[in-house]
This record gives C-alpha cells, structure tokens and sequence, in this order.
C-alpha cells in the first residue's frame, strides 16, 4: 500500500488538471507510479515529467542502453514499480533475457555487445561507488561519446529520482505483477 493515496481525478486543482493532461496525453498515455506522487505538487511533477520524457524518449542513447542503465537503476534502488514497468521494454528493445535475469538476481551478466557492457559498469559503478574512474569515463566516451555520456548520467539521475519517490512513498508495482527484486 502507497504511504500516499493517489490524487483523485475528479478533484484536481486547475494545476494538477493542466499537468495531468499534459502528462496522459503525451507518449506516457497515464499517470501512475511516481508521476502520480509528483502530482500532489504539481509544478514538480510538471518539470520531473518534461526531464523524464527526454530521458525515455530523445536522449543519444538507443532504447536499448537507456533501457539497460534504468533496469541497473532499479535494482540498485530495489524499485520494484521500475522495475516490472522497465523489465518489458528492455527486453522488447533487445537486451537478452539471460541478462535482464543476471541483473534481477543480483548476478554479473555477461554481455556479448561492448556498449551494453559499458553502459550497465558505468551505471552500476555510478550508483554504487557515487562516481567513476578516470578510466571507466574514457572508456565510456571512447565507445559511446562525451555527449551520449551525458544523456547516460541524465538517466541515471532521474531513474533514481523515480525510485526515491517510488521507495519513500511505497508505490508497489504495477497492479497483478508481482514483485521480482530479490
């Protein structure tokens, strides 16, 4: 159960009406998980969702590295909501399903694709030491480039936004899907 009901539709401020429209109508189609929590402050969940829809959908990285670094994300941050809602996408966008399942059980995947290696050290070193070598960040700009670098961290960062406020508010996962995190 979310520590936080969702906003009733039918009693929104002329704000939050403005906001959730801009939201439904774009590519996202709903307003759920955390973009419902952001609604309770709606300027929030206006600019949070303008950054996500950048990060999601017009970033230098293909669907499939963005897709990598935000399931790296959401185990990191044990999101579960981020998780079942990402784990299709990733796969749809072709990441193998063994490494999908090497990264839900906490494993090392073995990539056979070198941007997808890098991407997933980049991500999870990010994430688990807060920053990265000097080493790892050239090996990052040489294979994917300083300005894909950029979007890759853009990501990272709004991922964990999505988690924070996923975890702090307990938004569980989609409804029927069970959780997967271990």
């Amino acid at each position: 159960m979310t520590r936080l009901p969702p906003v009733d539709p039918e009693n929104l401020t002329p704000r939050q009406k403005e906001v959730f429209e801009a939201i439904r109508s774009g590519p996202r189609g709903k307003v759920r998980g955390p973009l419902a929590v952001w609604l309770n402050r709606p300027d929030l969940a206006d600019r949070a969702q303008a950054l996500g829809r950048y990060c999601r959908y017009d970033s230098l990285l293909p669907p499939r590295l963005s897709e990598l670094a935000i399931l790296a994300t959401a185990r990191v941050w044990m999101s579960e909501y981020e998780w079942a809602a990402h784990k299709p996408v990733a796969l749809k966008a072709g990441i193998a399903p063994r490494i999908v399942e090497a990264i839900r059980t906490g494993g090392e995947p073995v990539f056979d694709e070198a941007d997808e290696e890098i991407v997933y050290r980049f991500s999870k070193t990010l994430h688990t030491e807060r920053r990265v070598s000097d080493a790892l960040y050239k090996q990052a700009v040489d294979l994917l480039g300083e300005e894909a670098v950029v979007d890759l961290t853009g990501i990272l960062g709004y991922y964990t936004l999505i988690s924070m406020t996923i975890n702090v508010f307990e938004v569980p996962p989609p409804e029927g899907l069970p959780p997967e995190l271990e």
